[in-house]
């Protein structure tokens, strides 16, 4: 079956923790400290309608948390489940931020990344994201990164 990308709903709570916690416990360990995704309060997330997940067979395998600023899409979290790493699914949840900039009428989204989370340093270029920036916030050393997104063809 296909993956379905939708709005989260309060009853995908505890699978959206599940999912951020597989994706992001590993760089516990590097960075020293819980990164800023596994402090997040995910009911709330949902209850803002930030959430969206992306379902394979009912189950929760990605989820993508943006929020619309007056000038980009602020990609909040982008996480794929391990099974799923590898398909094309955190491609295609930034597309959805594509199209939610496009909707919204603001021409880039942007995302952070943690500096120790290397693997996310090399991915974000790899889907056409330049880095603008690095420094510390509420104490973790962030990479910021900007796509332009161009108009639909």
């Amino acid at each position: 079956m296909d993956v379905i990308v939708e709005p989260a709903v309060a009853a995908d709570v505890p699978a959206i923790e599940a999912l951020v916690r597989e994706a992001y416990e590993p760089y516990v360990a590097r960075i020293g400290r819980e990164p800023g995704p596994l402090l997040e309060d995910y009911a709330a997330v949902v209850v803002d309608g930030r959430a969206l997940v992306a379902r394979r067979d009912g189950a929760v395998v990605g989820l993508l948390i943006s929020s619309v600023q007056p000038d980009h899409v602020l990609v909040e979290n982008v996480a794929v489940a391990a099974s799923e790493r590898g398909t094309g699914l955190g491609t295609r949840l930034l597309a959805i931020a594509d199209e939610q900039a496009r909707a919204n009428g603001v021409g880039e989204v942007r995302l952070y990344t943690h500096e120790k989370m290397t693997e996310n340093l090399a991915y974000y270029p790899r889907r056409g994201f330049v880095e603008t920036d690095r420094r510390t916030e509420n104490g973790f050393s962030r990479v910021f990164f900007t796509r332009v997104v161009p108009p639909e063809v």
